[in-house]
């Protein structure tokens, strides 16, 4: 045992001052394991410090106080909560059919004696601005308060103290075009407000947001609009608690039980930080409240996705540590001859080399760890403001710290062994003349290496299309990345047939990389590991993106503006149209008008005295079976069997219509033609039927098999509501007027369908100018909207405003940087495999200056040579990242698809909600890949190659 010490500490010594007199080649080894480490490490400190702690969720939410109490507004009746409180239901499953009591929950009866309590209210209006009117959230809360502090943070200026002042957002200051000291109005209130202050709401940055004192500002602007038309705002109204000093634990779960039966919603400091068992809350023994939270699903596809992703980030640094031990044994050779020549053995010999992967795989566990941090502490302000909210305090987990350290030590063991074991073979005379004799290629490996790839990827598929054990997508990837890795010496050879087709520089790059293929090699395996990471993340974002997009449901054409106004018969509908036309770039108008029963001044859905509406009838061939109701009061889909609730599921009566908002009884709409144009209604025959006076109908279900559509005109509206509620007839007339029903395809964006003034006024019905639609040259800004809501508010009518700029990525930015970061490693990771690799081709280099080669030979030389080493890699890299990206994605498709195959057989979903899981490859950022990494890299080394090379003395024969 003492004999075996000593040899180690023998090599030990011996790897140490090799790796200390080979400064260069040793950082270049040390850089190789440390940059992967680098990057674990900073991700894994960033990601838990993202993740504020269970108190720190806590102090944003409540404050220093013990408990938040609101009132879940459902007429004080006992409710049940999840601990955190996002969640609540009335607890009588009686309401699970009807609506709660109205009415409000005096939730000082829900409370202990002797609690202090702060009120924190909120709401939102339009508050006029250095621009118009910009829609701001009101917050009324004593923020300077102690029981408050924690859940703004101040930047500049201070808190409110007065009744007429204010503090604001960081992000309503730069929307606003206000600063600290300026005053500020609200539409509607005649009363001024100073700015004393900025801040920021942790958890959400972006938040335009003003703070003001409790009752200083919500109930004076709710008072103010009230009786004129414009929409109030809604106050909803928390307390913050604080318990007596002896009252113990804190609020308990017991206690908000407790509070829970007189009507309270309560989140308490000591829940969140210590939360109750599952099968102690009774919310979430109700059925569907538990499968709602624990989304079992969602949670394995979580899962599946962080398994992959460390077992490949593992294995990426297996692949970028080999080549540097592999050329750093090459490069002490004439070393270990002379061992072997005063009397060490093979075992000797491999102690030294395994001990120079313990030496460096030590030193880069130490700096890549501290870079990490150093990085994650860096890059945190950065990334905040990206995520749009404060990160919680700096969190350094040293078990797993001291965990991806020892990987990295653990890699640089394992990384030296092949090296080692090939060093201990070579002959004494071999190491100290460093002739590398005759090699052949291997043939096994190649095949060993395309049975493992096709292995690997039959095994990740089937993990993602068949089997439940996720382990099988992460562990079938890297087998067949290791399979790539394993043909990568054939594969090399292959590219070397392009060299026919290349320049003379490039080709001779080329060929000479095809024949020292046990250095390119390794520095391709490097290159493909990191390629393979930004390969799978990029596709991966990509594809997430793309189904975002697809969910997404525009509410109007793409660039389009409405704006409707229902008030007053649409008496200031001609001065909205002109202020819109001055402050947005409108390109084509269409003005509208809807159908009005009983006085002029009658709004929708209106109840009032002389108030009638219209409604348009489904014919009964129309109507969807799953949804008929039974006069039993069943649920219409248990008539039918799973069987037959799959076919009607595909049937098109049973088809969601498309989303969309017209503030009209029935949907409909008095227009001409250019309506049609602005809506993007592509059917020649539609234009047509209107000039012919016919009904354009945008939805299937209200035209019957003889091409008309009906439309019940009921005078009395609350006559109609109390004929439903008895379940009697209607009272009303059907007028029948002729349609033509638009081409499947087409949206409506909630237009049940178009006639003309004249058409309605043939069928005798009156209407009422409501607005416009509008196509515009470019979206507006918000500048325009904020000086287009100043004019519209001088109206003092409520006009509902819609622009539609699009689907706006919210992972465009996260994947860019993604991508940019990833592909920074990437290049890292090529400059210093093929440095590396350049290292070990020195001898060529000196030829090249011994025969009389000028600098700029060497340098290209050596530059095409990286390049070529990177191309490759590139190309490699691309097809194996592809495999994990693919295999995630198949999955999250299988398990969203088996979410709505239960819901269809149960008659609660129709083909309309079938998940849509794309797989997109991001041609882009493969594009970028194969021009940037391998143009970095052949910079790079021609940049450091040297100028002057010394002439290698031959060694004797």
């Amino acid at each position: 045992m003492t004999g075996w010490l000593h040899s180690w500490r023998a090599a030990v010594r011996i790897a140490r001052r090799d790796a200390w007199r080979s400064k260069g080649r040793s950082f270049l080894v040390l850089a190789m394991i440390a940059l992967p480490i680098l990057g674990v490490s900073a991700a894994d400190v960033t990601l838990r410090t993202s993740k504020p702690s269970a108190a720190e969720q806590a102090t944003r939410l409540m404050g220093a106080a013990d408990a938040r109490v609101s009132d879940p507004e459902y007429g004080g009746v006992a409710v049940q909560q999840s601990p955190s409180g996002d969640m609540s239901t009335p607890a009588d499953k009686k309401y699970d059919d009807q609506p709660p009591p109205e009415g409000r929950t005096d939730l000082r009866k829900a409370l202990p004696a002797g609690a202090t309590l702060l009120e924190d209210s909120t709401g939102s209006g339009k508050l006029r601005t250095a621009h118009g009117l910009l829609h701001t959230n009101i917050r009324e809360l004593k923020a300077a308060d102690p029981l408050a502090k924690g859940i703004l943070t101040p930047l500049d200026g201070r808190f409110p103290e007065r009744p007429d002042e204010v503090s604001a957002s960081a992000r309503f200051l730069e929307e606003s075009g206000l600063r600290i000291g300026d005053t500020l109005t609200a539409r509607g209130l005649d009363r001024e407000y100073r700015i004393t202050g900025s801040y920021e709401v942790p958890d959400d940055l972006k938040s335009v947001q003003v703070n003001a004192l409790p009752g200083a500002f919500l109930e004076p602007l709710r008072k103010a609009l009230d009786g004129t038309g414009a929409a109030t705002p809604h106050i909803s109204t928390a307390h913050l608690l604080r318990l007596p000093a002896d009252s113990g634990r804190g609020f308990t779960w017991n206690m908000v039980k407790e509070a829970n039966a007189k009507g309270a919603v309560v989140v308490g400091r000591a829940v969140l930080l210590d939360p109750p068992p599952d099968s102690d809350v009774p919310l979430f023994q109700r059925e569907g409240y538990g499968s709602f939270r624990l989304s079992p699903g969602a949670d394995r596809e979580l899962l599946i996705a962080t398994v992959t992703v460390v077992s490949l980030a593992m294995l990426e640094i297996c692949l970028l540590a080999g080549p540097a031990f592999a050329v750093g044994a090459r490069r002490s050779r004439r070393q270990l001859g002379l061992v072997g020549a005063n009397g060490g053995d093979r075992r000797h010999i491999r102690s030294i080399v395994l001990a120079g992967g313990l030496v460096i795989g030590v030193a880069a566990a130490v700096v890549g760890t501290v870079l990490g941090l150093v990085l994650a502490f860096v890059l945190q302000p950065w990334l905040e403001e990206l995520f749009g909210a404060r990160f919680g305090a700096f969190d350094v987990r040293p078990l797993e710290l001291l965990a991806i350290a020892a990987v990295a030590v653990l890699t640089g063991l394992l990384a030296a062994i092949v090296p080692a074991v090939t060093a201990s073979r070579e002959t004494v005379l071999a190491s100290l003349t460093g002739r590398r004799g005759v090699r052949r290629s291997n043939r096994v490996l190649p095949l060993v290496g395309l049975g493992a790839t096709l292995l690997g990827a039959s095994i990740a598929l089937y993990g993602s299309l068949v089997s439940e054990h996720f382990v099988l997508v992460a562990g079938g990837s890297a087998l067949a990345e290791l399979g790539i890795v394993a043909m990568t010496p054939a594969l090399v050879g292959l590219f070397g047939r392009v060299g026919r087709l290349l320049p003379l520089s490039p080709r001779l790059a080329l060929r000479d990389s095809v024949r020292n293929r046990g250095r390119t090699a390794p520095a391709v395996a490097a290159v493909l590991a990191a390629v393979a990471g930004t390969v799978a993340v990029a596709t991966y974002a990509t594809s997430d993106d793309a189904q975002r997009r697809a969910e997404y449901v525009s509410q109007l054409p793409h660039g389009a503006v409405s704006t409707l106004l229902t008030e007053d018969g649409g008496r200031d509908v001609p001065a909205v149209r002109e202020a819109v036309q001055r402050h947005l770039p409108i390109e084509l108008r269409a003005d509208v008008a809807r159908i009005a029963i009983g006085r002029p001044g009658c709004a929708p859905y209106s109840s009032e005295a002389g108030c009638g509406r219209t409604e348009l009838i489904v014919p009964p061939a129309n109507e969807c079976p799953l949804w008929v109701e039974t006069e039993e009061g069943e649920d219409p889909a248990s008539r039918f069997s799973p069987e037959q609730r799959r076919k009607l599921a595909d049937d098109w009566r049973c088809q969601h219509g498309d989303d969309g908002y017209v503030p009209t009884d029935d949907g409909l709409l008095v227009a001409d033609a250019t309506l049609l144009k602005v809506l993007g209604v592509d059917d020649p025959g539609a234009e047509k039927a209107l000039a012919e006076g016919r009904v354009v109908s945008l939805r299937k279900r209200h035209v019957d098999a003889n091409g008309a559509l009906s439309l019940r005109v009921i005078p009395d509206a609350k006559a109609a509501e109390e004929a439903y509620e008895a379940k009697k007839p209607v009272p009303g007339t059907v007028k029948t007027l002729p349609a033509y029903q638009v081409r499947d395809g087409i949206r409506s964006y909630g237009v049940a369908g178009v006639l003309t003034p004249a058409a309605a006024e043939a069928a005798g019905l009156t209407t009422a100018p409501m607005g416009s639609y509008y196509t515009t040259d470019q979206p507006p800004t918000s500048e325009q909207r904020q000086r287009l809501d100043a004019d519209l508010a001088k109206l003092g009518g409520d006009v509902v405003l819609q622009v539609e700029a699009g689907y706006e990525s919210e992972n465009s930015i996260t994947l860019l940087a993604l991508t940019v970061f990833a592909g920074l490693i990437t290049i890292g990771a090529a400059g210093i495999a093929t440095g590396l690799a350049q290292a070990d081709a020195e001898a060529d280099l000196k030829t090249l200056a011994a025969v009389g080669a000028p600098p700029r030979v060497r340098r290209t030389l050596s530059g095409l040579q990286c390049g070529v080493v990177a191309v490759m890699g590139v190309v490699l890299g691309t097809v194996a990242g592809l495999l994990p990206a693919l295999g995630l994605r198949l999955t999250e498709r299988r398990e969203r698809l088996r979410w709505f195959e239960e819901n269809r057989d149960a008659g609660y979903a129709t083909t309309a909600d079938l998940p849509h899981v794309p797989i997109v490859i991001p041609w882009e950022t493969f594009g970028v890949l194969l021009v940037a990494v391998p143009l970095g890299a052949a910079l790079l080394a021609a940049l450091l190659t040297r100028s002057r090379a010394a002439v290698a003395r031959r060694a004797a024969t």
